[in-house]
Protein backbone atom coordinates (compact mmCIF):
# COMPACT_ATOMS: atom_id res chain seq x y z
CA UNK A 1 0.00 0.00 0.00
CA UNK A 2 1.37 3.64 -1.26
CA UNK A 3 -0.05 6.86 -1.25
CA UNK A 4 0.63 8.52 -4.24
CA UNK A 5 1.05 12.50 -3.82
CA UNK A 6 0.71 13.22 -8.16
CA UNK A 7 2.70 16.24 -9.62
CA UNK A 8 1.89 16.91 -12.93
CA UNK A 9 -0.84 14.15 -13.56
CA UNK A 10 -3.14 15.26 -10.25
CA UNK A 11 -4.29 18.43 -12.43
CA UNK A 12 -6.14 16.31 -15.14
CA UNK A 13 -9.57 14.90 -14.84
CA UNK A 14 -8.55 11.30 -14.64
CA UNK A 15 -5.03 9.29 -14.32
CA UNK A 16 -4.32 6.05 -15.74
CA UNK A 17 -2.41 3.99 -13.13
CA UNK A 18 -0.62 1.75 -15.47
CA UNK A 19 0.41 -2.07 -14.87
CA UNK A 20 -1.23 -1.91 -11.00
CA UNK A 21 -4.25 -3.64 -12.11
CA UNK A 22 -6.15 -0.43 -11.26
CA UNK A 23 -8.54 1.47 -13.63
CA UNK A 24 -8.62 5.07 -14.46
CA UNK A 25 -9.27 7.18 -11.52
CA UNK A 26 -11.98 9.46 -12.20
CA UNK A 27 -11.81 13.18 -10.40
CA UNK A 28 -14.70 14.90 -10.18
CA UNK A 29 -14.60 18.25 -12.45
CA UNK A 30 -15.84 20.08 -9.33
CA UNK A 31 -12.59 19.14 -6.89
CA UNK A 32 -9.60 18.99 -9.20
CA UNK A 33 -6.56 17.38 -7.32
CA UNK A 34 -3.47 19.93 -6.45
CA UNK A 35 -0.39 18.88 -4.30
CA UNK A 36 -1.38 21.69 -1.91
CA UNK A 37 -5.24 20.44 -1.78
CA UNK A 38 -3.93 16.76 -0.67
CA UNK A 39 -1.07 17.99 1.70
CA UNK A 40 -4.43 20.10 3.25
CA UNK A 41 -6.65 17.21 3.35
CA UNK A 42 -4.18 15.05 5.14
CA UNK A 43 -3.57 17.53 7.64
CA UNK A 44 -7.23 17.77 7.87
CA UNK A 45 -7.80 14.07 8.08
CA UNK A 46 -4.48 13.74 11.11
CA UNK A 47 -6.38 16.52 12.85
CA UNK A 48 -7.98 15.33 16.35
CA UNK A 49 -9.40 18.78 17.67
CA UNK A 50 -12.02 17.89 15.13
CA UNK A 51 -13.95 15.94 17.62
CA UNK A 52 -15.96 16.95 21.42
CA UNK A 53 -12.72 15.50 22.83
CA UNK A 54 -10.53 16.56 21.32
CA UNK A 55 -8.94 13.12 20.89
CA UNK A 56 -10.31 11.57 18.04
CA UNK A 57 -9.13 12.31 14.32
CA UNK A 58 -10.36 10.47 10.84
CA UNK A 59 -7.18 8.96 11.40
CA UNK A 60 -7.67 7.43 14.41
CA UNK A 61 -10.03 4.59 12.63
CA UNK A 62 -8.49 4.65 9.53
CA UNK A 63 -4.60 4.28 10.83
CA UNK A 64 -1.78 4.18 7.62
CA UNK A 65 -0.51 2.06 9.66
CA UNK A 66 -2.87 -0.37 10.05
CA UNK A 67 -4.08 -0.69 5.67
CA UNK A 68 -6.43 2.70 7.14
CA UNK A 69 -8.54 0.61 9.14
CA UNK A 70 -8.19 0.28 13.29
CA UNK A 71 -7.53 -3.69 12.85
CA UNK A 72 -7.71 -5.93 15.06
CA UNK A 73 -11.27 -4.06 16.70
CA UNK A 74 -14.34 -5.86 15.42
CA UNK A 75 -15.94 -2.29 15.54
CA UNK A 76 -14.73 1.16 15.72
CA UNK A 77 -13.73 3.16 18.97
CA UNK A 78 -14.50 7.14 18.90
CA UNK A 79 -15.05 9.22 21.69
CA UNK A 80 -14.51 8.17 25.11
CA UNK A 81 -14.52 4.56 23.84
CA UNK A 82 -17.44 4.44 22.67
CA UNK A 83 -18.20 1.81 20.12
CA UNK A 84 -20.39 1.60 17.41
CA UNK A 85 -21.60 -1.16 14.94
CA UNK A 86 -19.72 -1.10 12.18
CA UNK A 87 -16.19 -2.24 11.71
CA UNK A 88 -14.24 0.23 9.66
CA UNK A 89 -13.63 -0.43 6.36
CA UNK A 90 -10.26 0.49 4.70
CA UNK A 91 -9.88 3.46 2.63
CA UNK A 92 -7.27 2.27 0.48
CA UNK A 93 -8.69 2.47 -3.17
CA UNK A 94 -12.27 3.48 -1.79
CA UNK A 95 -11.81 6.48 -5.05
CA UNK A 96 -13.07 3.51 -6.76
CA UNK A 97 -16.02 2.87 -4.94
CA UNK A 98 -19.54 3.95 -6.47
CA UNK A 99 -20.52 4.18 -3.16
CA UNK A 100 -19.38 5.20 0.75
CA UNK A 101 -20.00 3.36 3.63
CA UNK A 102 -21.44 -0.15 4.49
CA UNK A 103 -24.83 0.44 3.79
CA UNK A 104 -23.36 2.70 0.16
CA UNK A 105 -25.19 6.08 2.04
CA UNK A 106 -23.15 8.37 0.81
CA UNK A 107 -22.75 8.83 -3.08
CA UNK A 108 -18.76 10.02 -2.27
CA UNK A 109 -15.88 11.17 -0.70
CA UNK A 110 -16.55 14.22 -0.36
CA UNK A 111 -20.14 13.65 1.14
CA UNK A 112 -18.57 10.72 3.39
CA UNK A 113 -16.00 13.45 4.87
CA UNK A 114 -19.56 14.85 6.86
CA UNK A 115 -20.43 12.27 8.43
CA UNK A 116 -18.17 10.90 11.62
CA UNK A 117 -17.84 14.47 13.18
CA UNK A 118 -21.25 14.19 13.94
CA UNK A 119 -22.04 10.76 14.70
CA UNK A 120 -22.41 10.38 18.63
CA UNK A 121 -19.98 7.28 19.18
CA UNK A 122 -17.57 8.79 16.40
CA UNK A 123 -16.47 12.28 17.38
CA UNK A 124 -19.11 13.61 18.88
CA UNK A 125 -20.12 17.16 17.57
CA UNK A 126 -23.11 18.30 17.73
CA UNK A 127 -22.69 20.32 14.60
CA UNK A 128 -19.94 21.65 12.19
CA UNK A 129 -19.55 25.10 13.50
CA UNK A 130 -16.22 24.22 15.99
CA UNK A 131 -14.28 22.44 12.84
CA UNK A 132 -15.46 25.81 10.87
CA UNK A 133 -13.94 27.59 13.97
CA UNK A 134 -10.57 25.96 14.06
CA UNK A 135 -10.11 26.40 10.07
CA UNK A 136 -11.36 30.10 10.22
CA UNK A 137 -9.00 30.94 12.86
CA UNK A 138 -5.85 28.85 13.15
CA UNK A 139 -3.21 30.84 10.88
CA UNK A 140 -1.91 28.30 9.12
CA UNK A 141 -5.04 27.00 8.09
CA UNK A 142 -6.43 30.50 7.26
CA UNK A 143 -3.46 30.66 5.15
CA UNK A 144 -3.62 27.29 3.70
CA UNK A 145 -7.32 27.81 2.69
CA UNK A 146 -6.58 30.71 0.86
CA UNK A 147 -3.64 29.00 -1.38
CA UNK A 148 -6.42 26.28 -2.35
CA UNK A 149 -9.43 27.57 -2.85
CA UNK A 150 -8.72 31.45 -2.59
CA UNK A 151 -10.95 31.91 0.33
CA UNK A 152 -11.01 34.18 2.97
CA UNK A 153 -11.32 32.59 6.32
CA UNK A 154 -14.60 33.73 7.10
CA UNK A 155 -15.81 32.30 4.17
CA UNK A 156 -14.04 28.70 4.34
CA UNK A 157 -17.14 26.15 4.67
CA UNK A 158 -17.28 22.58 4.87
CA UNK A 159 -17.86 22.05 1.47
CA UNK A 160 -14.13 23.13 0.94
CA UNK A 161 -12.85 21.38 4.09
CA UNK A 162 -14.52 17.92 2.43
CA UNK A 163 -12.80 18.77 -0.54
CA UNK A 164 -9.42 18.82 0.76
CA UNK A 165 -10.20 15.74 2.48
CA UNK A 166 -11.49 13.45 -0.08
CA UNK A 167 -8.79 14.82 -2.39
CA UNK A 168 -6.30 13.13 -0.25
CA UNK A 169 -7.97 9.98 0.27
CA UNK A 170 -8.18 9.86 -3.64
CA UNK A 171 -4.09 9.63 -3.54
CA UNK A 172 -4.47 6.27 -1.44
CA UNK A 173 -3.59 3.31 -3.56
CA UNK A 174 -2.64 -0.19 -3.26
CA UNK A 175 -1.80 -2.03 -6.42
CA UNK A 176 1.07 -3.83 -8.33
CA UNK A 177 0.35 -7.17 -6.08
CA UNK A 178 2.14 -10.29 -6.40
CA UNK A 179 -1.41 -11.31 -8.26
CA UNK A 180 -1.73 -8.09 -10.55
CA UNK A 181 2.22 -9.35 -11.46
CA UNK A 182 1.07 -12.54 -12.73
CA UNK A 183 -2.36 -11.79 -14.17
CA UNK A 184 -1.53 -8.88 -15.85
CA UNK A 185 2.01 -9.08 -16.81
CA UNK A 186 2.50 -12.05 -16.91
CA UNK A 187 5.20 -12.87 -14.45
CA UNK A 188 6.22 -15.87 -12.50
CA UNK A 189 4.78 -14.85 -8.93
CA UNK A 190 2.65 -17.04 -7.40
CA UNK A 191 2.87 -20.06 -6.43
CA UNK A 192 1.38 -23.31 -7.52
CA UNK A 193 -0.73 -23.58 -4.15
CA UNK A 194 -1.87 -19.86 -4.60
CA UNK A 195 -2.48 -20.21 -8.69
CA UNK A 196 -5.01 -23.23 -7.36
CA UNK A 197 -6.60 -20.90 -5.09
CA UNK A 198 -7.24 -18.54 -7.88
CA UNK A 199 -9.06 -21.60 -9.42
CA UNK A 200 -10.65 -21.84 -6.89
CA UNK A 201 -12.14 -18.10 -6.77
CA UNK A 202 -12.97 -18.19 -10.41
CA UNK A 203 -13.91 -21.81 -10.39
CA UNK A 204 -16.14 -23.85 -7.56
CA UNK A 205 -15.69 -20.82 -4.77
CA UNK A 206 -17.66 -18.37 -7.16
CA UNK A 207 -15.85 -16.07 -5.50
CA UNK A 208 -15.84 -13.25 -8.63
CA UNK A 209 -19.30 -13.69 -9.06
CA UNK A 210 -18.79 -10.59 -6.32
CA UNK A 211 -15.52 -9.72 -6.40
CA UNK A 212 -14.74 -8.87 -9.66
CA UNK A 213 -11.71 -9.50 -12.44
CA UNK A 214 -11.97 -7.45 -15.37
CA UNK A 215 -9.77 -7.98 -18.68
CA UNK A 216 -6.79 -5.27 -17.57
CA UNK A 217 -8.21 -4.58 -13.97
CA UNK A 218 -9.27 -5.76 -10.63
CA UNK A 219 -11.28 -4.03 -7.97
CA UNK A 220 -12.22 -7.35 -6.63
CA UNK A 221 -15.74 -5.64 -6.04
CA UNK A 222 -19.19 -5.20 -7.73
CA UNK A 223 -19.70 -2.07 -6.31
CA UNK A 224 -23.09 -3.75 -5.25
CA UNK A 225 -24.64 -4.68 -1.95
CA UNK A 226 -25.74 -8.29 -1.17
CA UNK A 227 -27.03 -10.50 2.05
CA UNK A 228 -24.63 -13.11 2.56
CA UNK A 229 -26.05 -14.19 5.97
CA UNK A 230 -23.55 -12.31 8.21
CA UNK A 231 -25.54 -10.26 11.01
CA UNK A 232 -28.82 -10.76 10.08
CA UNK A 233 -29.03 -14.94 10.75
CA UNK A 234 -29.17 -13.75 14.38
CA UNK A 235 -31.88 -11.36 13.93
CA UNK A 236 -35.95 -13.58 15.01
CA UNK A 237 -37.45 -13.13 11.60
CA UNK A 238 -40.50 -11.21 13.66
CA UNK A 239 -37.92 -8.65 14.53
CA UNK A 240 -37.07 -7.89 10.88
CA UNK A 241 -40.21 -7.53 10.45
CA UNK A 242 -41.15 -4.85 12.60
CA UNK A 243 -38.29 -3.53 11.87
CA UNK A 244 -38.45 -3.05 8.14
CA UNK A 245 -42.03 -2.12 8.58
CA UNK A 246 -41.08 0.61 11.30
CA UNK A 247 -38.54 1.69 8.38
CA UNK A 248 -40.53 1.71 5.81
CA UNK A 249 -43.43 4.04 7.81
CA UNK A 250 -40.87 6.33 8.87
CA UNK A 251 -39.39 8.83 6.91
CA UNK A 252 -35.72 9.14 8.55
CA UNK A 253 -33.29 11.81 6.61
CA UNK A 254 -29.97 11.17 6.32
CA UNK A 255 -28.81 12.08 10.05
CA UNK A 256 -31.44 10.08 11.48
CA UNK A 257 -30.30 6.89 9.22
CA UNK A 258 -26.85 7.08 10.58
CA UNK A 259 -27.68 7.91 14.21
CA UNK A 260 -30.33 4.57 14.27
CA UNK A 261 -27.74 2.19 12.21
CA UNK A 262 -24.98 3.53 14.13
CA UNK A 263 -26.30 3.33 17.62
CA UNK A 264 -28.71 -0.38 17.77
CA UNK A 265 -27.28 -3.64 16.34
CA UNK A 266 -30.30 -4.80 15.36
CA UNK A 267 -31.33 -2.02 12.95
CA UNK A 268 -27.52 -2.37 11.91
CA UNK A 269 -28.30 -5.21 10.37
CA UNK A 270 -30.80 -4.02 7.83
CA UNK A 271 -28.00 -3.18 5.53
CA UNK A 272 -28.96 -1.05 2.39
CA UNK A 273 -32.46 -1.23 2.73
CA UNK A 274 -31.76 1.31 6.13
CA UNK A 275 -30.88 3.56 3.00
CA UNK A 276 -33.20 2.45 0.17
CA UNK A 277 -36.42 1.18 1.78
CA UNK A 278 -35.98 -1.79 -0.84
CA UNK A 279 -37.48 -4.70 0.55
CA UNK A 280 -34.38 -6.69 -1.96
CA UNK A 281 -31.88 -5.12 -0.03
CA UNK A 282 -32.99 -6.11 3.80
CA UNK A 283 -29.70 -7.45 5.28
CA UNK A 284 -27.63 -6.31 2.26
CA UNK A 285 -24.34 -4.84 2.40
CA UNK A 286 -21.57 -3.55 -0.17
CA UNK A 287 -18.86 -5.97 -1.24
CA UNK A 288 -15.67 -4.82 0.13
CA UNK A 289 -12.27 -4.89 -2.55
CA UNK A 290 -10.37 -8.05 -1.19
CA UNK A 291 -7.34 -5.81 -2.27
CA UNK A 292 -4.37 -5.85 1.10
CA UNK A 293 -7.43 -8.54 2.53
CA UNK A 294 -4.73 -10.17 4.63
CA UNK A 295 -3.92 -6.67 6.36
CA UNK A 296 -7.61 -5.34 7.52
CA UNK A 297 -8.80 -8.34 9.84
CA UNK A 298 -11.57 -8.59 11.01
CA UNK A 299 -14.23 -9.14 8.12
CA UNK A 300 -17.56 -7.96 7.73
CA UNK A 301 -19.79 -5.00 8.72
CA UNK A 302 -19.55 -6.03 12.02
CA UNK A 303 -16.24 -7.20 12.46
CA UNK A 304 -17.57 -10.81 13.49
CA UNK A 305 -15.24 -13.38 11.21
CA UNK A 306 -12.20 -13.04 12.67
CA UNK A 307 -9.51 -14.69 10.19
CA UNK A 308 -9.83 -15.36 6.34
CA UNK A 309 -10.50 -19.03 7.03
CA UNK A 310 -13.83 -17.86 9.03
CA UNK A 311 -14.51 -16.29 5.97
CA UNK A 312 -14.28 -19.06 3.42
CA UNK A 313 -15.95 -21.56 5.92
CA UNK A 314 -18.98 -18.85 6.19
CA UNK A 315 -19.19 -18.64 2.17
CA UNK A 316 -18.48 -22.65 2.41
CA UNK A 317 -21.91 -23.13 4.22
CA UNK A 318 -23.90 -21.35 2.04
CA UNK A 319 -23.87 -18.75 4.40
CA UNK A 320 -24.36 -19.19 7.92
CA UNK A 321 -21.11 -19.03 10.34
CA UNK A 322 -22.06 -22.37 12.10
CA UNK A 323 -23.79 -25.21 10.94
CA UNK A 324 -26.47 -25.10 13.52
CA UNK A 325 -26.97 -21.21 12.56
CA UNK A 326 -30.26 -20.13 10.74
CA UNK A 327 -30.26 -18.49 7.41
CA UNK A 328 -32.41 -15.77 7.14
CA UNK A 329 -34.94 -15.83 4.59
CA UNK A 330 -33.47 -12.75 2.54
CA UNK A 331 -30.18 -13.94 1.81
CA UNK A 332 -29.00 -13.46 -1.69
CA UNK A 333 -29.70 -16.26 -4.58
CA UNK A 334 -26.37 -16.86 -5.14
CA UNK A 335 -25.03 -17.87 -1.61
CA UNK A 336 -25.56 -21.45 -1.93
CA UNK A 337 -23.25 -24.10 0.09
CA UNK A 338 -20.05 -24.81 -2.21
CA UNK A 339 -18.66 -28.29 -0.74
CA UNK A 340 -14.81 -26.77 -1.38
CA UNK A 341 -13.03 -29.81 -0.40
CA UNK A 342 -10.30 -28.62 2.78
CA UNK A 343 -7.35 -27.80 -0.10
CA UNK A 344 -9.65 -26.15 -1.80
CA UNK A 345 -10.18 -23.63 1.00
CA UNK A 346 -7.04 -23.67 2.20
CA UNK A 347 -5.47 -22.79 -1.52
CA UNK A 348 -8.64 -19.86 -1.63
CA UNK A 349 -7.02 -18.65 1.61
CA UNK A 350 -3.06 -18.42 0.21
CA UNK A 351 -4.26 -16.62 -3.04
CA UNK A 352 -6.14 -13.96 -1.38
CA UNK A 353 -3.43 -13.13 0.80
CA UNK A 354 -1.52 -12.51 -3.07
CA UNK A 355 -3.57 -9.54 -3.30
CA UNK A 356 -1.55 -7.54 -1.18
CA UNK A 357 -0.09 -4.90 -3.18
CA UNK A 358 1.98 -1.74 -3.08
Amino acid sequence: MFICLFLVSVLSASFEIPKLGLPVLNIPKNNPMSEEKIKLGEKLFNDIRFSRTGKVACANCHDAKKAFTDSPLRVSKGIDDLTGTRNAPTIINSSFNEFQFWDGRSPSLEDQALHPFLNPVEMGLVNHDPILKIVRTDKQYIGEFKKVFGKEAAKITMKEVTKAIAAFERTIFSGNSRFDQWYFNGKSTLTNDEIDGFNVFVGNGRCVSCHTIEYTTALFSDNRFHNIGVGLNKVPDAEINRLTSEFLKAKYNKKEVDLKVLLDVTSSELGRFAVTRNLFEIGAFKTSTLRDIELTAPYMHDGSLKTLEEVVEHYNRGGASSDSEKINPFISGGIRPLNLSSKEKEDLVVFMKSLTGQ
